[in-house]
């Protein structure tokens, strides 16, 4: 083990480049390959490429909602206090890193932008308190419990498919999350992986000498958006609204209030709007007035511009995949050499792999739906399992996939490469209990 982490490490510490320029080596390896694989002409891949630019900007805009509505709720005082009473409890490294994954897993399935924000501020709170434990894997353990998303709450693949009007409708209806999220095998997988991971990320440990600590000075710079308070006679008429409680608690009512309304006409459907929805005005409610929320929120902003910028260029390799042939080829030949037993691991496997080029639950969804949904029927295999192997060949890979990891890092103020040899160890060893539940259960 302690072998395998090391050269893990080193190869990512060599190679691994700035998330920003991986999606630039990806956008040219795509480029070659849409050329070479589908015949393709140079002109057509540019045009492809270009034609696909902006065309997730609306799902863009929900991701992003998705981060800074776990984020604001994350640092609203309430989870701020909760963070810091649970980093009391740990007391040694080992269990630091424990109580990280199991923190991390547990809000990752309800929500990935909260998963990937509460995980990092429990590290970062934990490393506070606790001495001699690695950051590096401190952090990497809090990502690692990133890999649980898209069989949560907020899975966009099983979003997708159970609510009304989605384009793979006419093909398979409405799928209900008790068939996805809520079934047996899946439910199953994610058992394992609460039990698995922790023991990992607790088996990775480095020995004493080779722990890369932080100063724990750096770390005390967190920011209290209710802090800074003005003397009442100072405040003019728009400070009081901005500063009123009042008004943060009719708003954060109102909020709560239709969500009522929307479970009770519809029962636990969930959707990437309502989950949205749920945490904007929850975080309202948290944050007790207007300018402490939006403080929050221009923090949580910051820490979304990785995925803003780099979205569109994702959105241009998915237009040379979809429009070149190529995703449709890669799909295919999984889809040719499975039969009705292994084909819920090959959907498995294909989607992991597209998962480099477009890194995108929904997007990916919508490059591989076509496909795999009629092969799954062709073949006699359950549509929602289809889904769901789909769906957790997504996350899957977002384990070496330095996208997704881009919030984390920036709480945590790291690299990419340097947790991700620590990230590369999971990724085989959950897949591994992935694929067993794919194809036993």
């Amino acid at each position: 083990m302690k072998r395998a982490i090391h050269l893990s490490n080193r190869l990512m510490q060599r190679y691994l480049p700035d998330p920003f320029v991986f999606v630039i080596i990806l956008t040219l390896v795509v480029f070659l390959l849409g050329m070479g694989v589908t015949g393709s002409t140079p002109v057509a891949m540019v045009q492809y490429w270009g034609e696909g630019f902006w065309n997730l900007l609306s799902f863009s805009m929900q991701m992003v909602l998705v981060l800074v509505t776990g984020f604001v709720l994350a640092s609203s005082p309430f989870f701020k206090k909760m963070l810091s009473a649970l980093a009391s409890k740990p007391k040694s490294p080992g269990q630091a890193i424990v109580f990280v994954t199991l923190v991390s897993l547990l809000a990752s399935w309800v929500n990935w932008g909260f998963g990937l924000v509460i995980g990092a501020l429990f590290a970062k709170e934990l490393a506070k308190q606790v001495g001699s434990v690695d950051y590096r894997l401190l952090i990497a353990s809090a990502y690692s419990g990133f890999i649980v998303w898209h069989g949560g709450l907020a899975g966009s693949i099983p979003l997708t498919i159970a609510t009304p009007d989605h384009f793979s409708q006419d093909i398979i209806g409405i799928i209900s999350t008790n068939e996805t999220i809520f079934s047996v095998f899946n439910l199953a997988i994610v058992a394992s992986l609460f039990i698995v991971l922790p023991i990992l990320n607790h088996r990775m440990m480095p020995s004493k000498d080779e722990r890369v600590l932080i100063d724990r000075s750096i770390l005390e710079e967190g920011r209290d958006y209710q802090a800074a308070s003005v003397e009442k006679s100072e405040l003019t008429p728009a400070d009081r609204l901005e500063n009123s409680k009042i008004l943060a608690m009719i708003t954060g009512v109102l909020g709560l209030a239709f969500l009522v309304y929307y479970f009770a006409s519809n029962g636990f459907q969930l959707n990437l709007n309502i989950v949205n929805f749920g945490f904007l005005f929850l975080g309202i409610l948290f944050h007790g007035t207007p300018k402490a929320f939006i403080e929050s929120v221009k923090e949580a902003v910051s820490g979304a511009s990785g995925i803003i910028i780099q979205f569109p260029f994702y959105a241009g390799i998915m237009g040379m995949m979809v429009a070149s042939g190529f995703a449709q080829e890669m799909s295919s030949w999984f889809v040719n050499i499975s039969n009705e037993f292994t084909f819920p691991f090959f959907a498995f496997i294909s989607a992991g792999i597209v998962n480099f080029f477009v890194p995108s639950g929904g997007g990916q969804w919508a490059v591989q739906a076509p496909i795999m949904l009629e092969a799954a029927k062709e073949l006699g295999v359950s549509i929602p399992k289809t889904a769901m192997a789909v769906a957790w060949g997504d996350a899957w890979t977002n384990m070496i996939q330095p996208f997704w990891a881009l919030p984390a890092l920036a709480i945590a103020g790291l690299k990419a490469k340097d947790i991700m040899g620590f990230c590369l160890i999971v990724l085989i060893v959950s897949g591994i209990f992935i694929s067993l539940g794919l194809l036993f259960l």
